[in-house]
Order: structure tokens, then sequence, then C-alpha cells
């Protein structure tokens, strides 16, 4: 651990349809794995499918190179999503995602949602029994969203940490996938201090904050309809203009080390925990160059000391 992984979600899936090329998805691969980025994240819902085709694609010639990560248990409806943790469900869709990714094991395979209606052991044991077959190496959980806990004492992780602790008697969690960044430290408070305390690896998911804290938004650019963040309670303009305090305090610190607010982002998540990977999304080479090279990215006491102090990022709800 200890670099930055690629999100690839981004290249087919949810963000700026318009801008969503397999050739310029392709050259973004590419130059992260020249830039020693290695852990390549995807699902078989990003699309649904596309995603992991296109990741197939893009390792041709390179498997060897590449961490692939990838999930299953999510489908996508109309217009909104279902959880299958079937056991029958979770074999073929393994197999179907070694077929689009044209490799013979997948690194980490993660249980995107548990399925409300199949306990969550069954569906871990199915998934285990893929580790037994050498389809997968190892499995992840993904964690259940951040605004999931809102009543008065609950933790936003609890039940999280309550399945961690159920699939764990089955078999052993390699690694948890949440959010964490800037704008939302909550996996700080018990999440990842629970996979500290068991060497469990923690994928840092949206470390940008879906590409608010890059500094490369204003506050109401607007977004293709399509897109998640037209949706999104922190990107209304009214939001978007109170939380500029977080992107100008990101901005101040770049400019000592001569970087950009995005990797002094990547960089706060890397001083997280030796065991915790940042997995930005991005579209474009020069982005995924650009966060590769925030593992080089010494913060100093100082500039955490700095980001700490920064203001707690609003939502249209507070």
């Amino acid at each position: 651990m200890g670099a930055v992984g690629l999100g690839c979600m981004p290249m087919s899936w949810a963000y700026s349809a318009s801008q969503q090329r397999g050739d310029r998805a392709l050259r973004a691969v590419h130059a992260a794995l020249d830039a020693g980025v290695d852990l390549l994240d995807t699902a078989d819902m990003y699309g649904p499918f596309t995603n992991e085709l296109l990741v197939g694609r893009a390792l041709k010639g390179r498997r060897a190179e590449a961490f692939v990560s990838t999930k299953c248990g999510l489908l996508v409806g109309d217009q909104h999503l279902v959880a299958n943790g079937r056991p029958g469900y979770v074999r073929r869709a393994c197999d179907a995602s070694l077929r689009r990714l044209q490799t013979d094991v997948i690194d980490l395979y993660q249980l995107h949602r548990a399925d409300p209606e199949v306990p969550v052991e069954e569906t871990w044991g199915a998934m285990a029994e893929l580790v037994a077959a050498g389809k997968v190496r190892a499995l992840g959980l993904c964690a259940v969203g951040a605004r999931a806990a809102r009543r008065p004492g609950a933790r936003t992780y609890d039940g999280t940490i309550r399945q961690l602790e159920r699939v764990q008697q089955v078999f052993p969690v390699s690694a948890v996938q949440a959010e964490l960044s800037v704008w939302s430290p909550q996996a700080l408070e018990s999440l990842l201090p629970w996979c500290a305390a068991r060497g469990v690896g923690f994928l840092a998911a949206m470390p940008l904050g879906n590409g608010f804290l890059t500094g490369t938004l204003t506050p109401g650019q607007g977004f293709e309809p399509e897109d998640l963040r037209a949706r999104h309670p922190r990107f209304t303009a009214e939001m978007m203009a109170a939380n500029q305090p977080v992107v100008a305090g990101l901005r101040r610190t770049a400019e000592r080390h001569g970087a950009t607010p995005a990797q002094v982002a990547l960089a706060w998540v890397l001083r997280q925990g030796h065991q915790v990977v940042p997995v930005p999304g991005t579209k474009r080479e020069q982005w995924a160059v650009e966060n590769a090279g925030a593992a080089g990215l010494a913060l100093t006491d100082r500039d955490l000391a700095e980001i700490d102090r920064l203001p707690a990022a609003r939502d249209s709800w507070d």
C-alpha cells in the first residue's frame, strides 16, 4: 500500500457522458500504469459491463502490471439499483467479469452491496468458493454509503462494521472500500480504525470529492443530465459556493509545495494510514499522471494541521 490507484468508473459511467471516449480512456489507463499506478478499480455495474470491457482492452499485454479490483452484487435497473447476493448469481457474475476483463484471475473481488434478502454469510461463502477455485485472489467489501446513518447516536459506518464482523467469520476480509476525503472524513471515526486493527486494506473512494477538491469546478457551472453530480446535494450552486473555503485551503497548501489542490487532497488521504490507497477516478491521461504524482508529495505537520482546521463541508440539508 502507500500508492495511488485508478478508479475507472468515470471512463464509461456516471460522469459527463459526452466526454467518455474509449480511446481517451485507454490512454488514461496506460498513462497511469506508466506512472506507477498498479491498482485498477472497476465493477460489473459500471456501464453496466462496459467499464470492465474497457479495462480488459487496456490490459492487453500489460496484465502483469496491474492489480485488478472489480465488484459484484449490484444490478442496474430502470432508474434504480438492485442488490443481488444469491450464491448462484455471484458465481455467474464472476465468470462474466473474468471474460470481460480478459483475465484468468481477479486480484480483489468486492461485494458492492449486501442483499437484504440473502444472509450476507451466504453471499460471502460463495465468494470464498471463488478463491478456492483460483478465480479470485482476495475478497473485499464496499461500505454502505455515508448518508446511511442519520439517526441520533448512530455512527456512519456502524452497519458496515456489523457486516464485516459477520463475514469475517466465514472468510478473511482483505480490503474495505469506502468514501474518504478532506470533505468526507467520516470513515476516520470507526471504519478505518477497524481496518487498521486487523491489517485490512482500505480503498478510499471519491478522495477528490467527486472532482470538487481539484479546484477545477465553479459554482453554478451545471452538469450533464446523466452526471451523478447533477443530483448531488453538495453540487448545487449554493453549496459549491459555500464550500469554496475547503478548496482555497487546499490551494494554499499546494502553492507551498508547487503542487495542485488535487495532489494535496490525495496526499492527505495517504497520510491517514499505510494501508490506505486513494482511488481517484478520471477520464484523462493528464489527470491520471497528476494524481499518481501525489504519492511523492510529503505533507508536513503544519500542512496537516491547517487542513484539519478547514471548515467542514456543508450539504444542502445543513
